[in-house]
Parts: C-alpha cells; sequence; structure tokens
C-alpha cells in the first residue's frame, strides 16, 4: 500500500491460503492486519470503537450472508464510510450491481497476483480520499453560502429559511418566535472616519459580543451593512426587551478597539414577535419598530404595538476605565 495507506484493515476470510499469501503483504506496508475468521467477529470489528480503514471481505466467510454483514457496514454512519473490497472467486451480476451502486467499492478473484492486489487496493484507498475530499469541499461551500462573509453569522437568505422553519415550530408548539433588529447608530460617521478595513472589524466584533449573550438555538443573522438580526424561538416580548437592554449595555457600553482607537459605538433595537405568523410580515413589524426607534434617537428601544415614541435616555460617550473614546 501507499504512504496514505490505512493502519487497520480487517482481512475478513476462512481461506488458510488467501490469509498466508496476503497478510504478510499487507503486514510489510506499514498497515495494521486483523485477521477474522467469520461474519459475526468481522462485525464485531466493524462496530466497535476502533473501526478498521478498510475492509477485505471473503465472500466464503461463514456465519451470515455476505450481503447482510455489507449493509451493516454500511449502516455505521456516524463515521466516514467504510471501503469493501469483495473477495471472490468469480464475478456474478449481482456483485456488478451492487458495485456500481456503491455498495461495495470493488471486487478482486481470490486467485490473482499479489501484485494486483497491492494496485486494485491502492485505487480503492485513492477513491476513498477522493470521495471525502469532496465531500469536504461540498460542506464547505455549502457552509459558506448560508453565512456572512465577513462576520460569520448567517446571512438575510438563511434566516429567512430557519425563520419559516421555527415559525413552523412554533405553530406546532403554539409557543412564539420575537425578532430583535438592531442597527449601529450613525454608522456612516465611522466608515468615513477610520475607513473601511477598521468598519469591517467592528462589525466584526459586535457579531461576536451578541453571540456571547445568545442561547445555543438562537440565530444571528445580518440582514444589512450595519443591521443585525436576532431570533429568539420560545421567548416572550418581555424576554425580548431584556435582551435588547443586556446588548445596549453588554454590547456597546465597553468601548471598541480598533486600529489603535477606543471607540464608542450604539445602537437603536426594534422588537417583534411572531405567535405562528408568517416570518415576513414579523419582520416587516421590526423593522416598523426600528424605524420608531432611530427616529426617537440613539440607544431607543421600540417594540412593534407600543408607543412609538419612547422617553430616549441621555448617551454617554464616557468609559468606566477613561478610555479617550471618538464622538461625534
Amino acid at each position: 500500500m501507499s504512504a496514505h495507506s490505512p493502519t487497520n484493515v480487517l482481512l475478513a476470510s476462512p481461506d488458510p491460503a488467501l490469509l498466508g499469501s496476503l497478510e504478510p503483504v499487507l503486514s510489510t506496508q506499514c498497515a495494521r492486519v486483523e485477521v477474522v475468521l467469520s461474519a459475526q467477529a468481522a462485525l464485531a470489528a466493524i462496530t466497535g470503537e476502533h473501526a478498521p480503514g478498510l475492509l477485505l471481505l471473503d465472500i466464503d466467510l461463514p456465519g451470515m450472508p455476505v450481503v447482510q454483514l455489507v449493509a451493516a457496514a454500511r449502516a455505521q454512519t456516524d463515521r466516514p464510510p467504510l471501503p469493501i473490497v469483495l473477495i471472490a472467486d468469480t464475478v456474478n451480476q449481482d456483485w456488478i450491481d451492487r458495485l456500481s451502486e456503491g455498495a461495495i467499492d470493488d471486487i478482486i478473484l481470490r486467485q490473482a497476483e499479489l501484485n494486483y492486489w497491492q494496485l486494485r487496493i491502492d485505487l480503492v484507498m485513492r477513491n476513498q480520499r477522493l470521495s471525502q475530499e469532496l465531500e469536504s469541499l461540498r460542506e464547505t461551500a455549502l457552509r459558506n453560502a448560508q453565512l456572512d462573509r465577513l462576520t460569520g453569522v448567517y446571512n438575510r437568505e438563511t434566516m429567512l429559511t430557519m425563520l419559516f422553519r421555527e415559525t413552523d415550530r412554533a405553530q406546532r408548539s403554539n409557543g412564539a418566535v420575537c425578532l430583535v433588529l438592531f442597527d449601529i447608530d450613525d454608522f456612516g460617521h465611522w466608515n468615513s472616519r477610520l475607513g473601511a478595513s477598521a468598519c469591517d472589524e467592528l462589525l466584526c466584533q459586535v457579531a461576536n459580543r451578541t453571540g456571547g449573550l445568545l442561547r445555543s438555538y438562537d440565530i444571528l443573522s445580518r440582514p444589512g451593512m450595519d443591521e443585525f438580526l436576532v431570533a429568539l424561538p420560545a421567548c416572550s416580548p418581555a424576554n425580548a426587551m431584556t435582551l435588547a437592554e443586556r446588548m445596549r449595555t453588554e454590547v456597546f457600553a465597553e468601548p471598541f478597539h480598533v486600529a489603535g482607537e477606543a471607540i464608542r459605538l450604539s445602537a437603536c433595537f426594534g422588537i417583534a414577535s411572531s405567535h405562528g405568523r408568517s416570518p415576513v410580515v414579523v419582520l416587516r413589524e421590526a423593522e416598523k419598530a426600528l424605524e420608531w426607534a432611530k427616529a426617537a434617537g440613539p440607544e431607543t428601544i421600540q417594540c412593534f404595538g407600543s408607543n412609538p415614541h419612547p422617553n430616549v435616555s441621555p448617551v454617554t460617550f464616557l468609559s468606566s476605565n477613561g478610555d479617550e473614546l471618538l464622538a461625534w
């Protein structure tokens, strides 16, 4: 085998001649070889804690039909797929069909020369590595398509998809989903003052601080340049208001440090609750509540359906540790 060979090969065969010729060859190629003589022993090895990286399976293995053993090996979905090479005296149409379906990875005739065995096993393992690399690339591409490239939180399209799912769940449980939409106050000023790179770092820090306040099943997204949206399953408007208050103090009260500067940001918050209604409608309500909040002034929190002109607390730009803060 090549340098990338599996560390654990399971050779399942009752054939003494095959074991006598094949096991030494496998062992000299830096692979740990485990030999079993029955289907029951093979099944125990396949499902055990230290699963093999390759299964060489004799069609004459006693104890249970080989088809059943292959199915059991393929059922191990909590680990990478196990490459299976079938050892047979002849190749029939049934096994050719299973090969084309991916139930097995190759068929090698028992009487094949040892160098041929080496070639085919290396090919199986190379294909396995390529398949795993492609799957990893596919998962990465899918994950990247769901995320905002700058902050790593969900993008608007993914958030809407997840909101429909959470709304369906809330309808079944007679629960609610609250939205907290917040917008950083006068972010254009900081973009002009500090530049795009520093402001990108500010947005990442805001996302990180916000994520630290959320539950594991809450959802954070960035639907706009300086806007963030938090979806709170099984949350009442009162609790959403409490979270917004925490965000106002714990996310924005402490200065952000970028480009050698201590930056004091603030934000306005709009809150809306679904109670099983369309996420699109609820999102519009959160946008309206945010519009009211921004009209009232920095650091305002507004819940849709309440007084659109709340009293606004004064904004301070001094930190408790004496940092020199930029202001406008």
